[in-house]
């Protein structure tokens, strides 16, 4: 061994000798061990932490109350805690009140139609199991103001559904051929009225109504015929007309995309079952299926009531026009105070509201009971916040403002007692080209001078222009394309994105401009900035190769490409009003009647309302087209008694004609105002 490893090995000995001693010697801490974990452990006993009982600032009572019938209907009443001389605020639902009352819980507070979901209701006529001691936590979003203000909030099922006893019917007529029942949505709101201001002795009698799409419904089949009590109203894009324009036709073009909302609303009396579709692109779906009636009985529903009547009457007979709400509404006193609410970008109940306030409005001689209010909303979002509506940010949550400025002073005025007078105006609606509100005294405005006449027509030129004058005898007499059931144009891209649902009125129609079945109109850039204030008015000269043609029309702002604000607005071409019409119904929406191949006949129909400035660099577009799939059934283009039937060999290619030429000249009524 070398010297050197001597050494290191003598000093590895030293070193181990020393650790040996030091593990040898007591640690001069005497609370350190040698072990953390004790042989055994005992824990104390302990009082258990008792919570305090939580304090209500409500009470939650679950009523049955009795119709003039007998039947009883399931009624959820919210009153707050020490309540004397309170207004009542009643939403008459087929949407589950159980789940309305707690929408904290769930999604049902936003009221959208096939949303209702199931929740826990206790037993009838005693006080129910709150969920949250706060009644501003237990309810919505929509109903915040009314718990600041001291209101009782009311939520019932409509006859038949959930709690309630008794036939349920979908939308039904009043009392009458078409409703053999007995009862009505118009009875039932009397008979609940009534009960509730001799039966709570917290209420001072006075009772409003609001609801948004069926719950509209329900408010303005309460107006036919009021009780005393009711004193003021709020219809939130009600279902008014199904046929006309409401949820499930517009102008005689069946909307699919309801077939799912009947079952889920007529298969059982609580929420329905969701039937699973083959695809998850409902484009395909419904192509493979053929004809609207295929797709129904896919779903099953040969077996629902409300399906059969619908497919029997696919023309505006008597069963449609004895629902015809605006109608039988507007034929009524007006006693009263009514607001309509309805959102420039409805894409499900666009008709109502707008009609009924119109037809109303001439009894209205102190200008002071029928009001309207039209925001840049979806369906129902006025139940929702309000900042956004797809591209566009508005100034401020607008949804917040309507129902804090205007809905609260306004119901207040009514119902509460010594509230001061509100200050409403008698039409407030959003001008969505200049980002602000407008309070206006009646509308439309282009009525100001005599209605329509500062209306201009824009003439759709064969050669793709659009302009205010009319064809001058020269060039080409029509505009023309080839519309192929087989290969329908969509509504929306098809990404399978069903969330868009909500937006596809302000989807970007660059998405289908260039293709070879739509026709597209466009003007040279706006000089100076165009309002267009009130209700377009289609009038097309069209002739189809066929017996049979649907014809959509939108009027579009298209954006420059240098537009400012958000990137993806530059070149947007953005609809501010669009509808379809089957034109089997352009001499009688009652008689259909087939169409003259390759003879071009008026089809006339008015678009929904508008309230937008065209800015200086952008354009005006007209697009037309023969359908819009698979929102609405395709039109077979041969022209058969009932669509709903229609067989494959029944749909055919057909060439469609916009005719540009004198005393046939195709326009769009614009209303534009200064």
């Amino acid at each position: 061994m070398t010297p050197l490893c001597r050494v290191a090995l003598t000093g590895l000995t030293l070193t181990l000798s020393s650790l040996s001693g030091f593990a040898q010697n007591k640690p001069a801490d005497p609370t350190i061990v040698g072990n953390d974990i004790p042989s055994s452990f005992t824990p104390p006993r302990r009082i258990p932490y008792k919570a305090p009982a939580p304090v209500f600032d409500y009470e939650k009572r679950v009523l049955m109350i009795p119709m003039r019938d007998g039947t009883k209907l399931y009624t959820v009443v919210m009153i707050p805690k020490g309540a004397k001389n309170a207004p009542i605020v009643l939403t008459r639902t087929c949407y589950n009140a159980a789940a309305r009352a707690a929408a904290h819980r769930t999604t049902a507070g936003n009221a959208l139609p096939g949303v209702a979901p199931v929740a826990g209701r206790s037993a009838p006529g005693v006080a129910a199991q709150a969920d949250s001691p706060h009644l501003i936590d237990e309810l919505g979003l929509p109903d915040e103001v009314f718990v600041k203000d001291g209101y009782i909030r009311i939520y019932q099922d409509v006859r038949g559904k959930y709690g309630s006893e008794g036939v349920y019917l979908m939308t039904p007529p009043p009392v009458g051929p078409y409703n053999p029942s007995g009862a009505d949505d118009t009875t039932d709101a009397w008979d609940t009225i009534d009960w509730l201001v001799k039966n709570l002795p917290e209420t001072n009698g006075r009772v409003g109504m609001i609801g948004s799409s069926y719950e509209g419904f329900t408010v303005v089949m309460a107006l036919l015929n009021p009780h005393p009590a009711l004193k003021a109203a709020i219809p939130e894009s009600p279902m008014v007309d199904g046929w006309m324009g409401d949820d499930w036709f517009h102008y005689g073009a069946f909307r699919q995309r309801m077939l799912d909302y009947f079952v889920s609303q007529t298969a059982v009396r609580g929420a329905g079952p969701h039937v699973p579709h083959d695809h998850h692109d409902d484009y395909a779906n419904f192509l493979e299926a053929g004809s609207a009636g295929n797709f129904a009985r896919s779903l099953g529903e040969d077996q629902l009531p409300y399906w059969k009547t619908v497919e029997a009457h696919p023309a505006y007979d008597g069963f449609w026009q004895s629902q015809a709400l605006d109608k039988l509404v507007s034929a009524k006193p007006l006693t009263v105070p009514t607001m309509w609410l309805q959102g420039l970008w409805d894409q499900e109940d666009m008709y109502g509201a707008n009609h009924a306030y119109t037809l109303w409005e001439a009894k209205d001689t102190n200008n002071d009971k029928n009001f309207l209010v039209m925001g840049p909303w979806f369906h129902s979002q006025i139940n929702r916040e309000g900042h956004v509506m797809g591209p566009f940010t508005w100034d401020g949550d607008t949804t917040e403002y309507v129902r804090e400025e205007i809905f609260m002073p306004f119901f207040n005025q009514y119902l509460v007692e010594g509230a001061p007078k509100a200050n409403t105006p008698p039409v407030l609606i959003y001008n969505t080209g200049e980002n602000r509100w407008d309070k206006l005294p009646k509308w439309p405005l282009s009525c100001d001078k005599g209605c329509g006449s500062t209306s201009r027509p824009l003439y759709l030129h064969a050669d793709g222009k659009l302009s205010y004058e009319t064809h001058t005898g020269g060039g080409a007499k029509f505009a023309e394309y080839v519309s192929d059931p087989a290969k329908p144009i969509p509504f929306l891209p098809r990404t399978g994105d069903v969330g868009t649902w909500q937006t596809w009125l302000v989807q970007d129609q660059r998405f289908v401009d260039n293709r070879p079945d739509v026709l597209t109109y466009v003007s040279e850039p706006v000089t100076t900035a165009t309002r267009v204030s009130g209700v377009p008015e289609v009038n097309l000269y069209a002739s189809t190769s066929g017996t049979d043609s649907d014809w959509i029309v939108k009027v579009i702002d298209v954006y420059p490409d240098d537009a400012t604000g958000p990137t993806t607005m530059a070149g947007y071409e953005l609809p501010i009003a669009l509808d379809i019409f089957r034109g089997r119904y352009r001499k009688s929406f009652e008689y259909p009647e087939a169409m003259k191949p390759n003879e071009p006949e008026l089809v006339k129909f008015d678009l929904p309302n508008v309230n937008h400035v065209f800015q200086p660099g952008h354009r005006i577009m007209v697009q037309v087209q023969s359908t819009l799939f698979p929102l609405y059934d395709r039109n077979p283009q041969t022209f058969v008694p009932n669509i709903f039937d229609a067989k494959p060999a029944d749909y055919q290619k057909a060439t469609q004609r916009i005719w540009d030429m004198p005393g046939k000249a195709s326009f769009i009524n614009l209303p534009i105002v200064p």
